[in-house]
């Protein structure tokens, strides 16, 4: 089984894969990570990747789509597959970013729940654009991320770097997903990608905008199951011991055997002190 992990857009917690995450599990077991640490998307990648397990499937929507393409640089060797759902390549444009700036000093005078209710329609079909159930659960999330980190995030967004040259080099299994009327990041934004990934699948989600988890997410689920059976990338070889190598130590009662490989896999024997791993 592959552990997934998956990265939430702007303002948004767990709960934006909330439909996704019992779907996914007989893949194997899914993280939703914390996309809060640090104010550029380098540095957001880098916290992720820290604690992230050794390789994994990979799946970002909107922001978490930036942040999956700048893991595709950081560390390409560690993603099996991949997954970018209602995002873009490219930069912000310059009325994009002033308008980022915007909502960055209402939320810095206490109104950001107030801006998440200008947002939250937006992020939908416009037939779904009075869905009370969606509008809240956007609201829950962008308060339970709180103004400081949405001003990160935004600020993060603002600087991140146009990705397209690097589009080529992706070479896993790759998804590219959007809803047919998402607004912010547009099907032309995904078609895009999908002509530069090599092998790349594009999947245009029908009666959907930018939140597609939420907004169709059997329509989604489906896409993910279907593009993340694809053979992953092989895994490298295994190491060799060198000719002629020295036989094991001999450990004492009670010592750890294999330090080194309980350092590795992150599990603990209890009998020495060989690290972790947390998710």
């Amino acid at each position: 089984m592959t552990p997934i992990l998956l990265i939430p857009g702007l303002a948004c917690t767990a709960e934006l894969f909330g439909p996704q995450i019992p779907a996914l599990w007989p893949l194997g077991p899914v993280t939703v990570a914390t996309s809060t640490e640090g104010d550029s998307m380098a540095a957001i990648a880098a916290s992720i990747l820290r604690d992230a397990p050794p390789r994994f499937a990979l799946g970002g929507l909107s922001m978490g789509g930036y942040l999956a393409l700048e893991i595709m640089r950081q560390a390409p060797q560690r993603v099996l597959r991949l997954a970018l759902m209602d995002t873009a390549a490219r930069p912000d444009t310059a009325e994009q970013s002033a308008l980022r700036r915007t909502l960055i000093e209402r939320s810095d005078d206490g109104d950001l729940e107030g801006v998440i209710r200008q947002i939250a329609p937006n992020l939908l079909h416009p037939d779904h654009r009075d869905n009370s159930v969606l509008i809240e659960t956007q609201v829950r999330m962008g308060l339970a991320v709180g103004a400081e980190a949405f001003k990160r995030q935004q600020t993060a967004i603002i600087n991140r770097i146009d990705s397209r040259p690097y589009l080529s080099a992706i070479a896993v299994p790759t998804l590219v997903l959007v809803g047919d009327r998402d607004a912010l990041t547009p099907p032309d934004r995904s078609q895009e990608m999908a002509a530069a990934i090599p092998g790349a699948k594009l999947v245009v989600v029908p009666n959907c905008g930018h939140a597609s988890s939420l907004e169709q997410p059997e329509a989604v689920n489906a896409a993910l199951l279907g593009g993340w059976r694809a053979e992953p990338r092989p895994a490298p070889p295994p190491l060799t011991a060198p000719p002629h190598s020295p036989p094991p130590p001999t450990a004492h009662p009670g010592e750890c055997r294999d330090p080194d490989s309980h350092r590795l896999s992150g599990v603990s024997c209890g009998k020495h002190s060989c690290g972790r791993h947390s998710v």
